[in-house]
């Protein structure tokens, strides 16, 4: 099977632009198929893998005490493997039509509140060189929606300052452009003009956000500086990159922004994915309702009701 295996993983990375990780991780959940389909019904070639196989395979996982979003995302896997092998005449059916998928409920991202994201984006100290990178940083990433990995490698000549945009390459090394607000802006030129120029040494490329060697930030070291600022900012939770991104999906939802914008911008291969912050949204009228409505005190006793004469 592995024939087949490398042959697919080859596909997802020439021909779909999947990113390096995500065929990693199929392969990987692949190869457990294919082991199991071997080992408990002396599968030899992926035209013989079966639908029984693949719900034999999933009980197991159940059993062993795999979570629904980890079996889902290996179904997942096997879904695409199974098309790419009808498509190329491996097989002529689809062993994964019947399957049936774990049911679980997809957990809401969190997201700061308005007042919790300007503590956040004010905590950098601004007298510093590393202290003006960072609140860079998390403006942008807060303008933008960026992920961790696509700040941390953007290069300098990905912001036009002019036209107010970057030009990001995401997951898969798909292009796409996005706005950048005027605090972002204005914090940037800041960094560039005053803070980069401080860390800049031989070992410098020409990456846009700088460590204290002079070279490009890792996102371990991001992580750890978001940290160090949402706790001098009080903020009495968890922050991180992805807290962020989420934050600026929210907050854009909330104030009208298009729905399909917002996937452009986050860079979303699918609108689904993008839709799961219209659920947020819903989330937070229905707790805003419930806990500022002047009645939401208000007790029904049915032993009071008044029956309707017919």
């Amino acid at each position: 099977m592995q024939d087949g295996l490398d042959d697919f993983i080859a596909t997802l990375l020439t021909e779909r632009g999947l990113a390096q990780n995500t065929a990693v991780a199929y392969e990987k959940d692949l190869a457990q198929l294919a082991a199991f389909a071997a080992r408990q019904n002396a599968r030899q070639t992926w035209a013989q893998v079966t639908s029984s196989d693949l719900a034999e395979w999933l009980a197991s996982l159940a059993s062993t005490g795999a979570d629904p979003a980890t079996a889902a995302r290996k179904l997942s896997a096997a879904r695409t493997l199974a098309k790419h092998l009808v498509a190329t005449g491996a097989r002529g059916d689809d062993f994964t039509a019947l399957a049936e998928g774990p049911h679980s409920r997809r957990p809401l991202p969190d997201s700061l509140s308005e007042h919790e994201t300007a503590e956040l984006l004010d905590a950098p100290p601004d007298n510093s060189a590393l202290g003006m990178r960072d609140r860079a940083m998390l403006e942008l990433m807060y303008s933008s929606g960026l992920r961790v990995s696509e700040l941390c490698n953007l290069p300098l000549q990905a912001l036009d300052a002019e036209e107010g945009f970057l030009r990001v390459f995401g997951k898969g090394g798909k292009e796409r452009v996005v706005p950048v607000g005027r605090a972002a802006l204005k914090a940037v030129r800041d960094y560039l003009a005053v803070a980069r120029p401080q860390l800049v040494n031989a070992k410098t490329r020409s990456e846009l956000f700088l460590s204290k060697r002079g070279t490009a930030i890792s996102r371990k070291t991001f992580w750890v500086n978001i940290r160090a600022a949402a706790a001098r900012a009080g903020l009495d939770r968890t922050v991180n990159p992805h807290l962020v991104r989420h934050t600026f999906a929210t907050h854009l939802l909330a104030h009208g922004a298009d729905l399909r914008a917002i996937q452009e911008m986050l860079g979303h291969a699918d609108i689904a994915t993008t839709q799961i912050y219209t659920a947020v949204e819903r989330h937070r009228l229905v707790t805003g309702h419930a806990k500022h409505h002047p009645r939401r005190h208000l007790k029904t006793d049915d032993s009071q009701k008044v029956e309707k004469t017919p």
